[in-house]
């Protein structure tokens, strides 16, 4: 008795995606080449204007419900003072690199994470924290840290219950997520963040402070002519 043939070239043998793309194959044999157009994709959807851009971070942050504050360079130990008595902080966690002036204007206590020094259990019991950050995406409404100086690593700004961010506008605001990702080095620990840390239930019902700080502020540095009507604060509770 002979064996049947296994040779992979029958078409009894060939699977239905075989098939079907040889069907296509032959179908397109004479077809001609089409050429390749280049594609102009949007890097973003946001003019190129810094005020435009910096009002559309501030409203997006909102959005997300941060707390938005705007104020020049020499204002910020004051303001900074003001959110942490405002929330009643006895501390204050500290990253390595972070300008000694930003806390100038307060006498809470420093917690200073110099080679990683705060445990979990120090954290815990620390009421804030103040970053700088790598970037701010004004079409997302979200702030990017990286590890680098002023921001330190990332439990800082995930077991405090309070975090104050401080964003330049002149030159950490980007419009959107293609325009940020080269300004990225990828190889960092980047942290995305878009408003408080929140969940919600089946209900919808809406928790902050699950996975991270219950509040998040975020100072806007600006030159005095971009303060506008926006020079107060704006976001939720």
């Amino acid at each position: 008795m002979t064996s049947p043939s296994t040779s992979s070239s029958t078409p009894s043998s060939l699977s239905s995606r075989e098939r079907i793309l040889g069907r296509v194959r032959a179908a397109l044999a004479d077809a001609p080449t089409a050429p390749h157009p280049a594609r102009g994709y949007l890097t973003s959807h946001t003019p190129d204007d810094p005020t435009v851009i910096l009002d559309l971070l501030h409203e997006n942050l909102a959005d997300y419900r941060a707390l938005v504050h705007r104020a020049e360079e020499s204002e910020l130990p004051s303001l900074v003072a003001d959110l942490l008595a405002k929330h009643g902080a006895a501390s204050v966690a500290v990253p390595p690199g972070l300008p000694a002036s930003w806390l100038s204007g307060t006498t809470v206590e420093r917690r200073h994470d110099e080679g990683a020094t705060l445990t979990p259990y120090d954290l815990d019991a620390t009421d804030a924290v103040i970053t700088g950050c790598a970037l701010a995406v004004a079409e997302t409404g979200t702030i990017i840290l990286d590890g680098g100086p002023g921001q330190g690593r990332r439990a800082l700004t995930l077991v405090p219950d309070v975090h104050i961010c401080v964003v330049r506008a002149a030159d950490q605001i980007v419009a959107s997520v293609p325009q940020a990702m080269p300004r990225l080095d990828p190889t960092r620990p980047l942290t995305w963040i878009s408003g408080p840390s929140a969940t919600s239930d089946i209900e919808l019902d809406r928790v902050e402070g699950v996975h991270g700080p219950r509040t998040l502020h975020v100072v806007l540095i600006t030159e005095a002519s971009a303060r506008g009507e926006r020079g107060g604060t704006t976001g939720g509770a």
